[in-house]
């Protein structure tokens, strides 16, 4: 059966340009010409091809107001005009798609919707063509059929629906959606429908009665008040019907040749892609396609005989390595690519020559879980890739379909439904060649990844900190840290009883029971029955949004109550409970550390987030007191005092604060004390306390509307102060000046150790997002310099660790601080070499200054 896919085109672009154009990330060429809907098309139509594999393909786009206009002048007339960026991209789309061999249609009166109905029809028509639809619209949902299915898109992922997989989820046929759409009405499209229906009550109706008409065959069965809404809304209903159906019979002529999709003009190709400067996009034309390659399943460990430089990939069942069995292991050199089963796989072949892999860390972890020590692997594609900027993901199958090779994401098959997660083992003859592929991608492309990495400078961040930091992070994920579930337990019910004070003192003050957990229930108090100012209301009621109660705390005496509620709640909930989950049978919680995903260089923390646990609150700072040391040990903690404002200091050289820093004075007594001029013994609290909040503002590119909000004053008097605050230190301000500059003139800034990060949305002329770019440049250096401090460090203690046979344990890294399970009998020694590594490593023109606290328990170092 041949596959015909049918794209809808203003859907991608819409969804790619939206998609960045609030977040900052408005991509532009260097002439300033808008790419951010082009690129993220172009990524689509290459993603499809790649997982569909068709055949023939359309991609279809609107032209124009069409026949629904006519019959409703207010046909979508809710939307915002299209953005002019996203405007100019569409002809620029419509040239790829002709470069890229795939047709596209746009016809005169009708819209995409229609133009995929009509090639819908004709599969229906021949069972010898299977459809495929790929749009987020849901008015596309009335197309499927037993020849048509959609491909619906979501935020990060998609539904496949068949006829079968529809009616099991929304229990009517695929055509009934037309009828779904004349009751509930479609907002996007200004459809009215009928008033006070929405979703749930119209399928509902639908189920019952079949159909629009079944509906209003029926009104004397309805309650009187959904009768009087149904007949109210009668002719709107009706005239929605009308609208919502899809045309399968627009006027065009369908040749199966014409759609067939053809061989890339690569000529023209590259050069649009030089124009518009997708260099990832022109790295995928010159990457050699390796559709087959040769390769052995490996039967007897005997046959196995390394003896040149080999890449390695390691092939587990799930994500969590921590917790995953392992496959088996495929290796790739000049002359062979074969595939060990785990079963059979033996530690002697782990010589000096296995090389090279992607995602040491996991590799290293894993390996040694089962006792065998791998040491050899001096280069991880992943981590030269994310120090490139590439899209990097776990799976490598991403960044491979990115630069061109045909793979399939398939590592092992995942199966989630409400009530349980597994994974099943694949098929070992697809595995065994997926994995040989991904090997083979390893070696192949490692010199061209290097000589990446050195015409970028970025050598020593990969050899000197990023590749020995995987080691380092798989030894301290390996270690993990010791949880006592006897603690959880007495704080779950401390937490309990502290729930259900809460919740009787909010019942008490607002005279009523409720869900406090529900936000619709929650703003119909607060909002309705309360009377309280500040309620926006959406579709789904009243927004009880954090920074919604935050500024009514003043006003009633359970808006303190509620947020204290939920900060408990989600104490007893994530952590009480959920970080039970992760205890495994050592009595330890093994985090996995993140390290290819931050564009700062930041480490993060997943299954469980360990550095995501409340400090600034006595509620969350006891969470810590569960978190202890080996017998005979302590919990020692190694903090970093005001890292990132010594780095301003430095880098904008201000030798009042470098001053302060060198003669240990208070930072935000001395910033004060400059400002407001004053002697430093008369700084006042509220003094410092404003010093301290612009402080820490300057660093992350902070508005007068936002240092307002933080300090609860007047915009004028934020604006006045960060004034006062550029005078006093105008050498600040020539910093900032000139960090933006570059990045205007690079399109990128740098840390003081060479991490690039590459600054999006700068040219855009939406004045939000340039600033959000803006912002972006400010505060990558200082932020990602202290992030590569510490790494530094860490990767220098565990060198000083094994020279001198230390055995305590470095266990944890929550950003500016590193946590050890120290022995008692060598705290001293320890806190002598991480003291001397963290204050020493990288110089800079202020001393760099540690914190040391320790004691039984996590808790009691803070």
């Amino acid at each position: 059966m041949e596959k015909i896919i049918m794209v809808d085109g203003n859907n991608l672009l819409f969804r790619s340009y939206f998609a960045t154009a609030y977040t900052g990330n408005v991509m532009r060429n260097s002439k300033g010409f808008p790419t951010n809907a082009l690129y993220g098309f172009t990524n689509m139509i290459n993603k499809i091809v790649l997982e569909e594999n068709p055949t023939y393909m359309i991609v279809a786009f609107d032209k124009g107001k069409t026949f629904r206009h006519l019959k409703y002048t207010e046909y979508k007339g809710g939307r915002d005009e299209t953005p002019d960026d996203l405007k100019s991209q569409f002809p620029i789309a419509k040239e790829l798609l002709t470069y890229m061999g795939i047709k596209y249609y746009e016809i005169d009166n009708y819209e995409a919707d229609d133009i995929i109905g009509t090639f819908s029809n004709y599969c229906d028509k021949d069972s010898n063509y299977q459809g495929v639809i790929i749009s987020s619209d849901k008015d596309l949902l009335q197309l499927i059929s037993d020849e048509v299915e959609i491909k619906l898109l979501k935020q990060k992922d998609y539904i496949r629906y068949n006829k079968k997989s529809f009616i099991d989820e929304y229990k009517i046929d695929p055509i009934k959606v037309i009828d779904l759409k004349a009751l509930m009405g479609d907002s996007s499209d200004n459809i009215p429908g009928v008033k006070g229906v929405g979703e749930k009550t119209a399928l509902k109706l639908l189920q019952d009665y079949n159909s629009l008409d079944g509906v209003y065959e029926n009104l004397d069965k309805l309650s009187p008040k959904m009768k009087e809404k149904l007949v109210t809304s009668k002719e709107d209903a009706y005239m929605s019907y009308d609208l919502a159906t899809i045309v399968k019979d627009v006027p065009m002529d369908i040749n199966l040749e014409d759609i067939k999709i053809k061989e890339k003009d690569l000529d023209k190709l590259i050069e649009l892609y030089k124009e518009l400067e997708f260099n990832s996009f022109l790295k995928q034309i010159n990457v050699v396609k390796k559709e087959e390659i040769n390769y052995k399943i490996i039967k007897d460990i005997n046959e196995i005989d390394i003896k040149e430089d080999s890449s390695i990939y390691l092939e587990i069942l799930g994500y969590n390595y921590h917790t995953s069995k392992i496959l088996g292991i495929a290796i790739s050199n000049s002359s062979e690519n074969i595939f060990i089963p785990f079963d059979i796989f033996d530690k002697k072949i782990l010589n000096e020559h296995i090389k090279y892999t992607y995602d040491l860390k996991k590799l290293y972890v894993s390996l040694k879980k089962q006792d065998i020590l791998i040491n050899s692997i001096n280069y991880d594609l992943k981590v030269a890739s994310y120090l490139l900027e590439y899209n990097v993901k776990d799976d490598i199958a991403y960044l491979m379909q990115e630069l061109g090779c045909d793979i399939e994401f398939y590592d092992t098959v995942y199966l989630k439904n409400k009530t349980k997660s597994l994974y099943v083992e694949p098929d070992i003859e697809k595995m065994a060649y997926l994995a040989c592929m991904k090997s083979r991608f390893i070696y192949d492309t490692k010199n061209k990844f290097i000589k990446e990495i050195e015409e970028n400078n970025l050598n020593y961040l990969f050899s000197e900190v990023e590749m020995p930091l995987s080691y380092v992070l798989g030894d301290m994920e390996y270690n993990g840290v010791y949880v006592n579930t006897d603690t959880l337990n007495e704080l779950g019910l401390e937490f309990k009883k502290e729930m259900s004070r809460l919740e009787n003192e909010i019942y008490d003050i607002a005279d009523t029971t409720f869900n406090i957990s529900s936000p619709k229930q929650l703003g119909e108090v607060l909002f309705v029955k309360l009377g309280l100012n500040h309620g926006k209301k959406n579709q789904s009621g009243y927004s009880t949004s954090i920074e919604v109660l935050t500024k009514l705390k003043d006003k009633h005496p359970i808006i303190n109550k509620i947020i204290e509620y939920r900060q408990v709640t989600k104490l007893y909930t994530t952590y009480v409970e959920g970080l039970k989950n992760y205890i495994l049978k050592d009595g330890k919680i093994h985090t996995i550390y993140t390290q290819t995903l931050t564009r700062t260089g930041r480490l993060s923390s997943i299954d469980p987030n360990l550095q995501n646990i409340p400090i600034r609150n006595e509620y969350g700072k006891v969470i810590r007191k569960a978190f202890v040391p080996s017998p005979n040990s302590v919990i020692l903690s190694g903090d970093y005092s005001q890292m990132e404002l010594r780095l301003l200091a430095h880098m904008a050289d201000i030798e009042p604060l470098k001053n302060a820093f060198k003669n240990e004075i208070d930072i935000h007594t001395q910033t004060a004390s400059d400002i407001f001029k004053k002697d430093i013994n008369d700084v006042t609290k509220e003094d410092r306390r404003m010093a301290k909040a612009v402080n820490f503002g300057i660093i992350y590119g902070i508005s007068s509307y936002g240092l307002s909000e933080n300090l609860n004053i007047g915009i004028k008097e934020a604006s006045e102060f960060i004034g006062n605050y550029y005078i006093t230190y105008p050498g600040i301000k020539d910093y900032m000046d000139k960090i933006i500059e570059d990045a205007y003139l690079n399109g990128y800034v740098k840390t003081l150790m060479g991490r690039i990060r590459k600054v999006p949305g700068l040219y855009d002329k939406n004045r939000v997002i340039k600033s959000a770019g803006e912002r972006i440049a400010l505060n990558t250096p200082i932020q990602g310099t202290s992030a590569d401090i510490i790494k530094l460090a860490m990767v220098k203690i565990s060198e000083e660790f094994k020279r001198q046979n230390i055995k305590s344990k470095m266990i944890l890294q929550v950003h500016d601080e590193l946590v050890f399970d120290c022995l008692e009998s060598e705290l001293d020694k320890v806190i002598e070499i991480a003291n001397n590594v963290m204050e020493n490593c990288y110089k800079i023109s202020v001393p760099l200054k540690v914190d040391f606290e320790y004691g039984k328990d996590w808790y009691l170092v803070k």
